[in-house]
């Protein structure tokens, strides 16, 4: 893992918003083994809906790749 290796929503491995994707990309994990993690937080007291939310708003989404539009 790369230190300066910024998190961003992934454009790519996305579900919902790309909050999972991006996060398994800056860990080196499989996107699956975070989306479980989320799912298990939000069914055992609501604290993996409320992460996703807040990571959703806070994190930016990942640039284009070539610098194309949106």
């Amino acid at each position: 893992m790369d230190p300066t290796e910024k998190l961003y929503r992934s454009r790519t491995n996305r579900q919902v918003a790309g909050v999972c994707g991006g996060l398994a990309k800056r860990f080196n994990v499989d996107a699956t083994l975070i989306r479980v993690l989320f799912i298990v937080l939000g069914i055992s007291g609501g604290a993996g809906i409320l992460i996703y939310l807040v990571m959703w708003i806070m994190v930016p989404q990942e640039p284009p790749v070539g610098g194309g539009a949106p």
